[in-house]
């Protein structure tokens, strides 16, 4: 049993303090006012001079009327408590408790509770000071005990604020709703879900606390942020009243989980919703992979007149970027301009726009978002080099690299991974290993993983797959599975089962359920006709019960509507047309010299069935629907789940060429421009 649990655990019952508990039956509570003057005041150069002066002057436009003692201290009380809130230093604090003390307050329990709060406020450790201080206390009131509590939950030992609560309760004094918070917070920071539990049975216990607001809203973080959704859920349930921070609180803790049905319910549910509930669903729909979701949630959000702040907008244009619609770029851009936010003067905003237009398929859009930043910080100019990298601009991203370096922002890990993927996916070996070596040579950054698998990637894209296995083997770190993966991406290119079995042996460990490692060895067997191994690995797959992920195309109709296409799948309402404009493609593209490439289709099967899967591969779909509804001369964008075959990129290709239409399809690989017969990667993917 961890051993810091149980003693924090046993303090609830322990009778032992380092602040003795205090006999409280001979004075009853003081009944104070939870909010403590804050009126900025001028503080002279010498205390006890100001204060004499207000005691002694009567105030404007009033007779003089002599107080009497109490009332003149109630009025040093409310001074000396907004001086202490004033007080930004230890020395301070030390004139003003000197104060305290010659003027015989020593004993209010309103003055000291504001002493040592700020003293925790400032860093102060409650050991020995605020302690002592407190200790001479004959009789403190629930305030200030709560002070000393919350300045030992900010501060460590966390288990002296369970003990001076503790002394508390076995003193008779019972405490208030911000004693119970200040525990409940510090439980949710020590990830002490046990301790916290047994807070919220000494709230059941004492009662009171049921409508407090305050406490059921800190006590549902607290089992959040330990992992008890359930129980936060419970105690929201229970709540007889709720404010925003109740529903709100929880739908982030949904959404973070990956529960988006049960934030959706509560969403629904919420009365009032505010922005931060909005952004909530917003940024929770995008993080989860729900990119339409999120982007219908913005409308509405819209729609109802909801302010949007930065946060929002990098949501949303996360979901845009996720989902790679240009119709849908544009507007939230435009959203962004009048809501204040542009990337001309938001470095948030618009280095997230940067990534967003990379992610659509226009690099162009994406330099000119770049350019029009006034304030550019590492994270724009690597989201501008990832985004050349991923359209295959190696000499732009390698060009920008250079500029940024001669600036004073210094690149970080990311900007290496940009830069290393434009060497790779252009071939260009012999810059990428000077890159590689500069990283912590010239920048201090010490190659991660994450490098060392594009350096992987780039050996295995220009064929060198034993320097690849080389590096994968003795890196200084265990390779992930980025590393292996893109061993055996090469090893499909190059057509090498033996290093691909080696690969993806290490992947089988790494990732077990990764069926798309099964489905490469398999493809890459096929190709070199080991068929019993293939039956090997599909019955490997099947004891396992991996199911292939269908490929899935998706492409930007009129007005913004996004078509989804499954290879194999003709529901579409216009499926007769969609096959008979790509029927008609293909026989263009014979004529031209096209031969349908079939060991894109690695199944032992005739070639005629061979031919008849390949014309409904979701991408060529997707292809025809786009030429059939969109404008003449109009680019058409398609973004696909799984990497392009050669087949379809061959047909890419030759498309481009007999309409003049440019094409971009963004495969889970990297960025194609097709045009005039010719891809932007130069058939190296």
């Amino acid at each position: 049993m961890n051993t810091g649990k149980t003693s924090s655990s046993s303090c609830l019952k322990s009778r032992n303090c380092t602040c003795a508990s205090k006999n409280v039956s001979e004075c009853p509570m003081v009944s104070l006012s939870r909010t403590l003057p804050t009126t900025s005041i001028f503080i002279p150069k010498h205390l006890k001079n100001q204060l004499q002066l207000q005691l002694q002057q009567p105030q404007p436009d009033q007779p003089f009327i002599p107080f009497s003692q109490l009332q003149q201290r109630k009025i040093l009380e409310s001074q000396l408590v907004t001086i202490l809130h004033n007080c930004n230093n230890l020395n301070q604090i030390k004139q003003v408790h000197a104060h305290i003390v010659r003027k015989g307050l020593d004993q209010c329990c309103y003055v000291l509770t504001k002493f040592i709060r700020m003293l925790s406020k400032i860093g102060v450790p409650m050991d020995p000071y605020a302690c002592l201080v407190f200790k001479q206390v004959k009789y403190p009131n629930p305030f200030l005990y709560t002070a000393l509590v919350r300045g030992y939950t900010h501060q460590s030992p966390f288990l002296e604020a369970v003990r001076v609560y503790s002394s508390m309760r076995m003193g008779g004094i019972d405490p208030v709703s911000f004693t119970f918070t200040a525990l409940l917070k510090a439980c949710a920071a020590a990830l002490d879900v046990n301790l916290g539990m047994q807070i919220h049975a000494q709230i059941i216990r004492i009662g009171g606390f049921g409508s407090d607001l305050y406490v059921g809203n800190t006590m549902i973080d607290m089992y959040v942020k330990c992992g008890l959704l359930g129980c936060g859920r419970r105690v929201f349930d229970e709540m007889p009243e709720r404010d925003v921070i109740s529903w709100t609180s929880l739908i982030v803790a949904y959404t973070r989980s990956g529960d988006m049905d049960a934030a959706d319910g509560l969403f629904d549910g919420l009365p009032v919703k505010d922005m931060v509930a909005w952004t909530a669903m917003v940024t929770g729909s995008a993080q989860n992979a729900r990119p339409r979701e999120a982007l219908e949630f913005f409308e509405r959000m819209q729609d109802a007149g909801v302010e949007t702040d930065e946060v929002t907008l990098v949501g949303v244009i996360s979901a845009c970027a996720q989902l790679g619609a240009a119709k849908y770029a544009n507007w939230v851009r435009d959203v962004a301009e009048k809501s204040g936010f542009g990337p001309t003067n938001n470095v948030v905003v618009g280095s997230a726009l940067v990534d967003m237009y990379s992610k659509c398929g226009s690099v162009e859009d994406a330099y000119k978002v770049f350019e029009s930043m006034r304030d550019r910080n590492v994270f724009s100019y690597s989201s501008m080099i990832v985004g050349f990298a991923m359209h295959g601009c190696a000499n732009a991203a390698i060009n920008l690299f250079q500029e940024m370096v001669k600036t004073d922002i210094k690149p970080n890990r990311v900007t290496f991974v940009g830069v290393l993927t434009a060497c790779s996916h252009a071939g260009l070996v012999d810059q990428g290993r000077h890159f590689f070596a500069m990283m912590e040579n010239s920048y201090g950054v010490a190659p991660s993983a994450d490098h060392y698998a594009c350096m992987v990637d780039l050996f295995g894209r220009a064929g060198r797959l034993e320097e690849a296995l080389e590096l994968a083997k003795t890196m200084p770190m265990d390779p992930h599975g980025g590393a292996w993966g893109a061993l055996l991406g090469a090893c499909r290119i190059y057509g090498n089962p033996d290093v691909a079995e080696i690969a993806a042996t290490n992947l089988f460990e790494l990732e077990p359920n990764g069926i798309g490692n099964y489905i490469l060895l398999s493809n890459i067997y096929a190709l070199a006709g080991r068929w019993d191994d293939v039956s090997r690995i599909r019955k490997l797959m099947r004891n396992k019960g991996l199911k292939k992920s269908p490929a899935c195309s998706l492409v930007e109709g009129k007005k913004g509507v996004i078509h989804e296409f499954f290879a194999g799948d003709m529901t579409h309402p216009k499926s007769i047309e969609i096959k008979q404009e790509l029927e008609d493609l293909v026989d263009r593209l014979k004529f031209q010299g096209y031969r349908p490439n079939l060991s894109s289709v690695p199944y032992d099967i005739s070639d005629e069935e061979k031919k008849r899967i390949l014309m409904t591969h979701s991408e060529k779909l997707a292809l025809a629907y786009g030429l059939l509804t969109s404008n003449a001369g109009s680019a058409i964008r398609i973004v696909k789940n799984l990497r392009i075959c050669e087949d379809c990129h061959l047909v890419m290709c030759g498309a481009s060429k007999i309409t003049g239409r440019e094409i971009v399809v963004r495969d889970n690989m990297r960025f194609h421009h097709f045009h005039d017969g010719k891809c932007s990667c130069n058939n190296f993917w």
